[in-house]
């Protein structure tokens, strides 16, 4: 989270007490993240692999979040932040046997290794590793992925969730550069159908109003999707029976995919030299 500025006053009699002015977030719903895009999910889980390396390897060693559940997060500009540090942990539990170092949640639990040095291996790290499973990845990655990205985002699923597979959230790096590849490459450039239906390419054109709603949409009173190429777009737009045309903007995801309005009809159309409309003909 950024930090702007911060000072120390007496407040209430209570001495150096610290205010501090950090950037602005919007609360994490997780709900409403449910009824996102799958791309902006998965940025969401990478910020989050992210800050997992960062608390692993923190300057001041690893550091725990023993408070790990969504509230204590924000989302800026589409990424995952830590916003309340008021019970992060710098201290690795002390023991004597492996015993000692028994780790329990509701659905499983994991016993560690004790060092010779008498603490537990990585727990700080292992217990943000499992509860970023259990609280993000697993309702984040698999819900509406791409067919072809499944198998991958198992894997990663199951080696956040098991600590045998995955030993630390460092070496799950791998696999966050391994399935970023996968988004740009496989998701990216995935093979469509060639169109049914004819289409009319209208260039610097607009259709204003004619939206519907569709699910997932970036676009909350129309149906706004991202596609890889105008033959996706004509293969997406065959799929809806109330679709007539579609606009393709000048905008893109962060993944690199290229935004289009699917419309309900074509009668009014505008001039707009950013977009190129393609209507579809009929007999």
């Amino acid at each position: 989270f950024q930090l702007y500025g911060y000072c120390y006053q007496d407040s209430n009699d209570i001495p150096d007490t610290l205010t501090t002015i950090t950037e602005l977030g919007s609360p994490l719903e997780m709900i409403q993240l449910l009824q996102t895009s799958w791309e902006d999910r998965f940025r969401i889980c990478l910020s989050l692999v992210r800050l997992l390396h960062y608390l692993a390897h923190s300057p001041l060693g690893s550091v725990t979040l023993l408070d790990f559940r969504p509230r204590q997060f924000v989302i800026v500009d589409g990424e995952l932040k830590v916003t309340d540090l008021d019970d992060a942990s710098i201290e690795e539990s002390s023991c004597t046997s492996n015993s000692d170092c028994f780790m329990e949640f509701p659905a499983r639990n994991f016993t560690l290794p004790c060092s010779v040095e008498g603490r537990c291996q990585n727990m700080n790290e292992k217990r943000n590793l499992y509860n970023a499973y259990r609280f993000f990845f697993t309702y984040l990655l698999p819900h509406s992925a791409p067919s072809s990205l499944r198998p991958l985002l198992d894997k990663i699923v199951n080696a956040t969730g098991n600590h045998t597979k995955c030993g630390n959230a460092s070496g799950c790096l791998a696999l966050k550069v391994s399935c970023s590849l996968s988004v740009s490459s496989e998701f990216t450039q995935k093979c469509v159908k060639s169109a049914n239906t004819k289409y009319q390419r209208v260039p610097e054109a607009f259709i204003p109003d004619e939206n519907y709603r569709c699910w997932p949409s970036y676009h909350h009173k129309g149906c706004l999707l991202s596609v890889f190429d105008v033959n996706e777009a004509m293969e997406i737009c065959d799929s809806y029976s109330q679709c007539k045309a579609f606009v393709l903007t000048n905008q893109t995801t962060w993944t690199g995919r290229q935004l289009v309005f699917f419309k309900a009809a074509s009668s009014h159309i505008m001039p707009d030299p950013d977009k190129i409309t393609y209507v579809k003909v009929t007999d």
